[in-house]
């Protein structure tokens, strides 16, 4: 009796608001065929808009780069800082000329070998001093309370509201001769002299783990959250204590958090180019320090695209990696 009467009061609402607006309560909501119009294909032209932004904003200035890795040193007539690939002759007809002299000096000069060396290195230990701090606190977060998580998943992510450059330059304050830490230190009486924290290898560390340990602790959180409790339970059970659980249980379900937040440090940390800056020396020579200056100093156009291609490429493995983590993430194995 209810649903008849249902049925006729629908059918009384349809009638006032119009034929329309039947057919729409008759048939269900439009589907996305119905959308879009079906000659265009409305679902492929959707997805091609973000093919078309990987068009325009990576494909294109990719190639331009990929193409002056190529080319020669300019000549000095010459209004462009390198040499053309492609000559268009006077007789008609073109000239191609491939050039590897670029890639051949990244191979054998020692400045560059030394910097693919100590930036591989640099983004490798704080790669690892990362996941050694943020996997304990992602593990307490993922085991409080909901209001207790959300609090400190707001801490977490509450300097990324303030501008990148001025938390670099906060440590500048921390970290120099006069600054916070020594004047603590110094008041203290733990130390007679300021420590020289600055423009070393110690203060680019303490910047890139500062910067990038957020990347570190929410992807293992996601992971850590999704795990099942009973688990543990089970093992207690069984007789296993607290580090036996977690080494054979929570350890080996969180593997891919780990790596997903590993790479997600470690491939911006490769190229970081504002915190060895800063906060490092000359002696600290990353391999983003010297693109920069290939491009920009010495205008070395053709030696500056060839370290853009070659760091793009060392980079290939680890996204590659962590698109798998990511996938693997999201079937739960």
């Amino acid at each position: 009796m209810k649903s008849a009467s249902r049925n006729m009061a629908s059918r009384d609402t349809m009638g006032r608001l119009g034929p329309l607006w039947s057919i729409f309560f008759r048939f269900g909501p439009p589907r996305w065929s119905q959308y879009v119009v079906t000659n265009w294909g409305g679902q492929r032209l959707v997805i091609a808009l973000p093919y078309l932004w990987l068009l325009v904003f990576f494909l294109i200035p990719f190639l331009i780069v990929l193409y002056i890795s190529f080319a020669g040193p300019a000549a000095e007539e010459s209004k462009l800082p390198y040499a053309p690939v492609v000559t268009w002759l006077v007789e008609g007809g073109t000239q191609i000329k491939l050039l590897f002299t670029s890639y051949n000096y990244l191979l054998h000069d020692p400045l560059y070998v030394s910097a693919w060396g100590y930036s591989i290195k640099l983004a490798a230990v704080s790669t690892l001093l990362c996941l050694m701090v943020g996997y304990p606190m992602a593990y307490a977060i993922s085991r409080c309370g909901p209001t207790w998580r959300n609090i400190f998943l707001m801490l977490v992510i509450l300097p990324f509201w303030a501008s990148f450059l001025l938390r670099v330059y906060a440590w500048i304050g921390l970290l120099k001769a006069n600054g916070v830490i020594n004047n603590v230190l110094m008041w203290a009486g733990i130390i007679d002299a300021p420590l020289g924290m600055m423009n070393t290898t110690f203060a680019v560390y303490i910047g890139i783990v500062y910067s990038y340990l957020p990347f570190m602790i929410l992807p293992l959180y996601s992971n850590l959250e999704k795990h099942d409790n009973t688990l543990l339970e089970a093992a207690n059970d069984l007789g296993a204590g607290p580090i036996r659980s977690f080494l054979r249980i929570t350890l080996p379900l969180s593997k891919d958090g780990i790596v997903a937040g590993s790479l997600l440090v470690f491939i911006p940390a490769v190229g970081e180019f504002v915190i060895p800056a800063l906060l490092g020396g000359p002696e600290q020579l990353m391999i983003g320090k010297v693109l920069w200056t290939e491009f920009f100093s010495n205008r070395d156009w053709p030696v500056a695209s060839a370290v853009a291609i070659a760091l793009l490429l060392l980079l290939l493995i680890p996204i590659a990696l962590l698109q798998r983590a990511q996938a693997a993430e999201a079937r739960g194995t």
